[in-house]
């Protein structure tokens, strides 16, 4: 199959899409598949024998890190010199227009997925009147399409409760080789915690962002005597977490990669997620795969992945005392967290991209059968 991937992040930004974005690309074009990929301009290419079609944007001022590259005529050019079989569009709010567009104009069959939860997004950033009209715009891109993909049973329920059709779900992955329990290390453990390796160790990895609700992190921080806090990432919202955290045993860590971030992960003691917004929550799974416990928001597409009290444990987040509850659970006995750590390992290996493609690859096919029969969008 040729396939054109339309998605409005990618490579070199650093967020839970693009990593399974790159692995997805990655697959498919092992499994004999060719790819074309178009994204904001980053630079690059091609990635893993994909070409990529960058297109100039702007800088989102909500989150300076988001590029808005708008569609141009030249995309149709690329789609008609790459003669794609299917156009599959991630997220589709700008770029992916011209997705939508071109395989109306060029007769392609279209597939889409959802991965951000835009409408809960709009609260945290002082929008949140508009979230009815986002839903609107969402089921007028989605519903073009002959299938729709969300990443977990509770955004496929939402999705479909807001008018959005012909949903299923894409099922999650991880790289397990990559993150594993054996790169736990005291060195990453002095790292993280500023010099005091013995002492708990809380973590948060991924975008320093307003949504993500990182600030009530603290109340659970302070709750654990001597702890520290380590947050990996970056983000449009890191000066106001300085500023909330400022007097704590906070780190500021910055972006990690590879087997750093591998490390990162293995090496704490607890990986602490108290976003509500979640799709699916990937870097909860890469905290399971390097067999750390997580402790989480009861929310959208989290369940999928924890199994409260077996692989971690899921706190109600209207309740003020949940995540310091559910943490202190986890610090109460070493055979406690390490039966958490082992169980967490155990359900990461059952998810591997390989599989994830591979179930993507039958949809992609369920389209190419269907084309021939009437379609009403």
């Amino acid at each position: 199959m040729r396939i054109a991937l339309f998605t409005e992040t990618f490579l070199p930004k650093v967020d839970g899409i693009v990593t399974r974005l790159k692995h997805t690309v990655e697959q498919l074009q092992r499994l004999g598949d060719q790819v074309l990929v178009f994204s904001p301009d980053g630079g690059l290419t091609e990635y893993q024998g994909a070409q990529i079609h960058g297109v100039s944007g702007l800088a989102f001022p909500l989150y300076p890190e988001l590029k808005l590259a708008l569609p141009r005529p030249s995309i149709g050019e690329a789609l008609e010199q790459f003669k794609p079989d299917l156009i599959h569009v991630v997220n589709p709010a700008v770029l992916g227009l011209a997705g939508i567009y071109y395989a109306k104009t060029l007769d392609i069959p279209l597939m889409a997925s959802y991965h951000t939860h835009l409408p809960k997004y709009l609260e945290h950033y002082g929008l949140g009147m508009l979230e009815g009209l986002m839903w609107e715009l969402l089921k007028a891109m989605h519903n073009q399409a002959r299938i729709n993909l969300a990443t977990s049973t509770a955004m496929q329920q939402e999705l479909t409760e807001h008018g959005i059709e012909r949903v299923q779900v894409w099922q999650r992955g991880v790289d397990t080789d990559l993150f594993r329990p054996e790169l736990a290390s005291r060195a990453m453990r002095d790292r993280l915690s500023q010099g005091h390796p013995d002492a708990p160790l809380l973590l948060y990895i991924g975008r320093l962002s307003a949504e993500k609700e990182i600030d009530c992190i603290k109340p659970v921080l302070e709750s654990i005597p001597g702890a520290r806090l380590a947050l990996v990432g970056d983000g449009p919202y890191r000066e106001e977490l300085e500023k909330h955290f400022d007097g704590t045993n906070t780190n500021f860590v910055g972006y990690l990669a590879g087997e750093e971030l591998a490390s990162a992960y293995a090496s704490a003691d607890v990986f602490v997620f108290p976003s509500r917004t979640e799709t699916l929550g990937l870097v909860l799974l890469e905290a399971m795969a390097a067999g750390c416990p997580v402790v989480a928001a009861n929310s959208g597409g989290i369940p999928d992945i924890v199994t409260n009290g077996e692989n971690g444990y899921m706190f109600d987040p209207q309740d003020e005392n949940g995540a310091i509850a559910a943490t202190q659970r986890i610090f109460a006995t070493d055979a406690l967290r390490e039966t958490l750590r082992l169980n967490a390992r155990a359900e990461a290996e059952r998810w591997g991209w390989r599989g994830a493609t591979q179930q993507l690859q039958k949809f992609y096919q369920e389209i190419l059968t269907e084309t021939r029969l009437p379609f009403a969008a």
